[in-house]
């Protein structure tokens, strides 16, 4: 019976070993056919490049293209792209933009509009849009499980869709979409840059699932389950590995953060080619707001600004609220939240349905109102009346809305951790600018203390707070993209 089995075992490996070289020439048939078909479509691709380049006088244009997919939003890394464009098209007027985007349901007039309506930004040149139809493969909402892979790997086939339309001379990932960069420089032959407002994965993500803390993106019963947690922490480091492979292709970074410069050097790896580049803040609009508190409501309004997506953290804010209504006593004056911002989609107006049921339950629907993708003009007023501008995103890349908030004259109140902590709310010449907190208890109670001090000291942190935050302007974010982009366009 043995003999037999071990004769069995040998007839086996005799097996393998036949199929052995004939697969091996096999499998180096179908890469060598591979090579040609990806030869094949580069080839085409190029022949495309230069027919857009030409314009109808027969010299070549620079083609500069950004994928952004949801240009049409209006959060800070939509300001940052129409910027940007602003800056590229004072120095390179004759270059051609293009912008790839979903917003499908507007028209390019249409989204110009929006964009010198909620960020008062007008281009001076015109730019090209190319609409992709298929931009629900980026949704979150498509992948309930796995969905950095799912939306990474979707990214590469809404790339796709947009190369096949627009071959550039030079791409710029503006939305962090990372897996896009190998596919417009490998096989569109094209110079890639990056602008990373937050990293797809960094190590604090790392961190949350290795010591198993429950986040908006680390699931309860995850948690819970050591082998879960064990198997969540392989697919995260091995995702990880690849984010870094991607991003590594990029021949310019700019970070809008220390925070994010920190992270990205740990996973792309690419620190000759690496800038931090802060993000355009409309600094100087909101210095004709008064710094003295005159408003044209009785009582303190606390204003928030930021679009409606859970690592905002809304709920957070509406619970501190909750909270402080708590500790007021009878004759405190009127206390009024506001939350602002953009609503981008479907899963965004079902989040601002579930905060305003959560009002509900907490008994606060009174004092809080929701301005959702409101005019500049309609949220530069609001920042007049308010008393402090709050702020509860852990870990938030850099934060436009804070810095916005300060050169209002808003108090802020800031989360504890990323950009606010490292660049935004730090000491000017040694005055406080600012506060932060971190827990649902903290946030009430310096909000507490802010409302609790005189006008007299408000009326300092304001000015110090002000005066800390020209470094995040317009003029400044120009200087340092255009010094950054110069390795892409020369």
């Amino acid at each position: 019976m043995a003999a037999s089995e071990g004769l069995c075992v040998c007839e086996l490996l005799r097996f393998f070993y036949a199929l052995f070289f004939p697969g091996l020439i096999v499998c180096g048939i179908l890469c060598v056919f591979l090579a040609f078909a990806l030869w094949g479509i580069r080839w085409l691709l190029q022949r495309k490049k230069r027919s857009m380049s030409a314009n109808k006088n027969g010299k070549n244009q620079m083609v500069i293209a950004f994928f952004h997919p949801y240009c049409n939003a209006g959060g800070g890394g939509e300001r940052v792209l129409w910027c940007a464009l602003r800056a590229l098209q004072k120095k390179y007027p004759e270059a051609v933009y293009v912008v790839y985007t979903g917003d499908i349901n507007v028209s390019g007039q249409q989204i110009l509009e929006g964009a010198f309506r909620r960020f008062n930004i007008r281009l001076i040149h015109p730019v090209q849009f190319v609409f992709l139809r298929k931009r629900r493969l980026v949704e979150d909402s498509q992948y309930p499980r796995f969905t950095l892979l799912g939306q990474s790997l979707g990214s590469i086939f809404l790339g796709w869709e947009a190369l096949l339309q627009c071959v550039p001379d030079v791409y710029i990932d503006s939305m962090g979409y990372a897996f896009t960069l190998p596919l417009f420089k490998y096989l569109g032959g094209c110079r890639v840059g990056s602008y990373v407002h937050y990293p797809t994965i960094s190590t604090d993500m790392l961190s949350v699932v290795k010591n198993r803390d429950a986040r908006f993106n680390n699931a309860g019963f995850i948690t819970r389950n050591p082998f879960l947690s064990k198997v969540k922490l392989i697919y995260y480091y091995l995702f990880a590995s690849l984010y870094g492979l991607v991003g590594s292709c990029s021949d310019v970074v700019m970070v809008n953060s220390s925070w994010t410069l920190n992270h990205i050097l740990s996973l792309w790896k690419v620190g000759n080619c690496t800038n931090v580049v802060y993000p355009p803040c409309d600094v100087q609009t909101f210095l004709d707001i008064p710094l003295h508190e005159k408003k044209t409501i009785p009582g303190h309004s606390v204003v928030s600004i930021g679009q409606f997506r859970p690592e905002k953290n809304h709920p957070l804010q509406i619970r501190a609220f909750a909270k402080l209504l708590g500790k007021k006593v009878a004759e405190s004056p009127s206390l009024k939240l506001v939350l602002i911002g953009g609503c981008r989609n479907k899963d965004d107006e079902l989040r601002v349905n579930q905060l305003r049921r959560l009002c509900e339950d907490l008994k606060v629907q009174e004092d809080v109102e929701f301005k959702i993708n409101i005019p500049f003009d309609e949220l530069k007023k609001y920042l007049s009346e308010a008393t402090i501008g709050l702020h509860t995103m852990w870990n938030e890349h850099f934060g436009i809305g804070v810095v916005e908030c300060m050169a209002a004259g808003t108090v802020i109140l800031a989360h504890n951790s990323g950009g606010p902590k490292l660049d935004i709310v730090v000491p000017h010449e040694g005055e406080m600018t600012g506060f932060l907190a971190e827990s649902e208890e903290d946030y009430a109670e310096t909000m507490a203390h802010i409302l609790s001090l005189s006008a007299e000291k408000r009326l300092q942190i304001r000015k110090s707070a002000r005066a800390s935050v020209s470094r995040f302007s317009d003029q400044e974010f120009e200087v340092s993209f255009l010094s950054s982009m110069e390795k892409l366009l020369e």
